[in-house]
């Protein structure tokens, strides 16, 4: 029960996060136009990329590492000790590299400014202990609170394009007050530990095999934001910006499972029983595959008439944009399945590593001749041919330990529910005239079809559902 609890104050956390940019991002691309919305997402960009060198794969080895020995309160103190000094001392190094590039940046130089807080939030993201400790409640309450107070600001001081600065810095300062207010829950979590006992560069080089693919990772990520921003202009950047957003928000509620069972994989995996990772992984799985389908089909099927209304006229044509990249949503699933929560707790880092080096390699090689030909458009085919490679590779690697049988045996059923469903709303969504009304109308008959069709074909996730309700 203690993994569906999780999941739910998880899942619970990020339709909450689907939920605030539902009511900030139309707010936002009215107020700041493609123009602003893109010199936010352009300059982001390249801050993640420091951030990125800052935290050095801490955040998934911190995970892990917390998660193997969260049953010795003495050495978990003590590795939680020793991985944070070793990220203190990576953003220090950071920052400084920021403070160099600054000096021969002069294009967006406030923006960038404000932007910098995150590499500073970054130094004090301590989220990882309590992921591993599968302390949930307290991430998710915080980053309510801090999410909220963001809500109130954005609405309260940004009222136009002059505000851009402001809203940065909104956004940037709400992450490191929040990652602050964490720090006082760790006082009954942890004991004292010597300081002749901490060795934090012990654990550079196995958060430096971590930080490989995460590098790669955000290569494909970010790169088509800089990419757009420096060839395209800060436009191109803006629309890709939102109809990426609008894809990671519903995203978030399908990964919300590779985040809550990391760390119960890693501690089952650390006992042993390679049995009970191997059903963690045919059951989660089988759980993205359920919800990420009817979640991307039915995505494309309000798009048409959803996106103007959404984010406004001036984003006229990003409903193309969104069609085009909505695929990504199943495919990330399956790779955050297939790589949070069996390659990387098991120790397959290399595997893992290779996995998202050719998606990064891909989207890079397809990103310069589409985004050219096809600006934003382009963006979006690299970044679901990207992914698509990253998933191949994966499901490749473990089809000597996992039955692909298994693992995809419902598959075609939730396809054909999907299918159906997304001819039905994709028709209401063309003929019926189009507000907040007809919107409600064709997500409740796209949920009913998809469920429908599901109780009809009886997928093996029934079983599981009633198994959980008992």
């Amino acid at each position: 029960m203690k993994i569906v609890r999780n999941y739910l104050y998880n899942a619970g956390y990020q339709i909450f996060l689907l939920l605030v940019p539902l009511i900030t991002t139309p707010y936002i691309a009215r107020v700041l136009g493609p123009h602003g919305v893109g010199i936010n997402s352009f300059t982001n960009s390249i801050i993640q990329y420091f951030v990125l060198f800052g935290s050095i794969g801490i955040n998934l080895y911190g995970n892990r590492e917390i998660a193997y020995h969260r049953d010795d309160k003495q050495k978990m103190s003590q590795i939680f000790w020793e991985i944070e000094l070793l990220r203190v001392v990576a953003i220090v190094v950071a920052s400084v590299a920021f403070l160099i590039f600054m000096m021969f940046e002069q294009k967006y130089h406030v923006y960038l400014l404000m932007q910098s807080v995150l590499i500073i939030a970054a130094a004090f993201d301590i989220s990882w202990f309590f992921m591993g400790t599968e302390d949930f409640k307290t991430t998710v309450l915080r980053n309510t609170l801090v999410k909220l107070l963001s809500v109130v600001l954005i609405f309260t001081l940004i009222k136009s394009t002059s505000d851009i600065a402001l809203y940065i810095l909104i956004i940037s300062g709400s992450q490191l007050f929040g990652n602050l207010t964490l720090w006082p829950y760790l006082r009954k979590r942890l004991v004292k530990v010597a300081f002749n006992d901490v060795h934090i560069w012990r654990h550079f080089k196995p958060a430096l095999v971590l930080f490989v693919p995460q590098i790669a990772t955000q290569i494909y990520l970010v790169l088509n934001k800089t990419m757009l921003g420096s060839i395209s202009g800060v436009v191109s950047s803006g629309f890709f910006d939102n109809s990426d957003k609008l894809i990671k928000m519903v995203l978030a509620i399908v990964t919300a499972t590779g985040t809550v069972m990391l760390p119960r994989v890693a501690n089952t995996f650390a006992r042993g029983d390679t049995k009970k990772v191997n059903l963690y992984l045919y059951n989660t799985f089988d759980f993205v595959t359920f919800s990420s389908i009817p979640l991307f089909l039915g995505l494309m099927a309000i798009a048409p008439h959803f996106s103007v209304w959404f984010f406004g006229n001036k984003f006229d044509g990003i409903d193309r944009l969104i069609m085009m990249e909505a695929p990504a949503i199943l495919m990330i699933a399956w790779s955050s399945a297939i790589g949070t929560q069996y390659l990387l707790p098991t120790n397959h880092n290399r595997e893992f590593t290779i996995s998202v080096t050719i998606g990064a390699i891909v989207n890079l090689f397809l990103n310069i001749p589409l985004i050219i030909v096809w600006g934003a458009f382009g963006a979006a085919i690299s970044t679901v041919v990207s992914e698509a490679s990253v998933t191949l590779y994966q499901i490749y690697v473990i089809h000597k330990q996992i039955s692909l049988r298994v693992l995809f045996s419902d598959l075609w059923k939730y396809t054909m529910a999907g299918v159906i469903m997304f001819i039905v709303v994709y028709s209401l969504n063309i003929y019926l005239v189009f507000n907040f009304l007809t919107l409600i109308i064709e997500v409740l008959v796209g949920v009913i079809i998809y469920m429908l069709c599901i109780f009809i074909t009886r997928p093996k996730i029934l079983k599981q559902a009633k198994q959980l309700l008992r």
